[in-house]
């Protein structure tokens, strides 16, 4: 299939196919030009010019997983570890509120300490006090954890699939399981959260080929919020010495993803901006609506650490949020009004928090 045909096809909401999104993912860079153009349109049309700000929290750095790719693998001995108390991330919701960020993303390595119910209580005090959407990114857990907190108040859930092929994903989690992984998004899309997941790019053997399944997987999930970000070598992993993956290669999978997931949101990650100093300002403008400052505390900030080369690691919540306000004025966008919930084509609304359907 040509990059014409398969954008065409895309562009007039066919349903996509391995076949197109292979010729779009590898187009060249003339292409990729009228690409970034289709996917802006897209956006415009379909989620507006308004921009969501989501308050990013990373209150543990503490893994028991030890991925062969992340910076806070168990086995990294060089890391600082650190746990913020729940009191402390109760304290820096409500900061985060007053800074005007209607929305908290709560992500964490998969520390243990933080139980079911001490996460549930954490989310539960935060909507006593607060108005924000929460957000949980916390891992792999069980599904009685996954109710108990949407029963707690927890309106959305990241959980990245990062690749759907078996030996690709075995190499990059030798403790973890596949099957559990998808099985875990297709529970916590029963529960009725705000579905996150997505991918990395540039991974080491990977093709487009499984690429484009990887997109497939999650566009026959539901997935409602998609993220990716390009593959960056930490150096305490046993991957420290792969190529990495590219800014370019991540660009186009942004784009590729607001054709194939119209109403998503699609964040411009932190990554594409540590690979590009106009990284977020070049992914807004291909198809990306969704944007993540940092309220972690500055000093944990370095310690948090996926990959190496993160950017804003010192600065204050309230002056990151201004420069953001700034850059995002620089390219004709505002700062969206509202808590940014996902679109529910079917149903033809807008989805908050509400009551947690029965299992299917």
């Amino acid at each position: 299939m040509t990059f014409t045909e398969a954008l065409n096809l895309l562009v007039n909401g066919a349903t996509p196919s391995e076949a197109a999104l292979v010729a779009l993912l590898g187009c060249n860079d003339v292409e990729a030009a009228e690409l970034y153009r289709a996917a802006d349109k897209l956006r415009a049309a379909m989620v507006g010019d308004g921009i969501h700000l989501r308050a990013l929290l990373e209150f543990s750095n503490i893994c028991s997983k030890d991925c062969a790719y992340c910076g806070l693998r168990r086995s990294n001995r060089q890391a600082t570890r650190y746990r913020l108390t729940p009191d402390d991330i109760v304290g820096i919701a409500c900061e985060a509120k007053d800074l005007g960020f209607p929305s908290i993303v709560m992500q964490a390595a998969e520390d243990g300490w933080f139980t079911g119910q001490r996460v549930a209580e954490v989310v539960r005090e935060i909507k006593e006090k607060t108005s924000l959407a929460v957000t949980l990114s916390v891992g792999e857990r069980s599904e009685s954890d996954y109710r108990l907190w949407r029963e707690a108040g927890a309106d959305r859930y990241l959980l990245r699939i990062e690749t759907t092929h078996p030996d690709l994903f075995r190499a990059l989690h030798p403790d973890g399981n596949l099957e559990n992984r998808m099985e875990c998004l297709r529970v916590l899309k029963r529960l009725g959260y705000q579905l996150g997941s997505g991918v990395m790019v540039g991974l080491p053997g990977q093709t487009l080929e499984l690429l484009a399944r990887d997109v497939l997987w999650l566009y026959e999930l539901g997935t409602e919020m998609v993220g990716i970000g390009p593959f960056i070598p930490h150096p305490e992993t046993p991957l420290a010495t792969a190529d990495g993956g590219t800014f370019n290669e991540g660009l186009r999978l942004v784009a590729v993803l607001r054709l194939v997931f119209p109403h998503a949101h699609i964040p411009a990650t932190t990554a594409m901006a540590s690979l590009d100093p106009m990284g977020r300002e070049r992914a807004l403008q291909a198809g990306a609506n969704v944007l993540m400052p940092a309220v972690t505390p500055t000093e944990r900030r370095p310690q948090y650490a996926l990959y190496p080369g993160k950017i804003c690691l010192d600065d204050n919540a309230r002056r990151y949020r201004g420069s953001l306000e700034a850059r995002i004025r620089s390219i004709g966008r505002y700062i969206a009004s509202g808590r940014g919930d996902v679109y529910r084509v079917e149903h033809d609304e807008e989805v908050s928090a509400g009551d947690i359907g029965e299992d299917v």
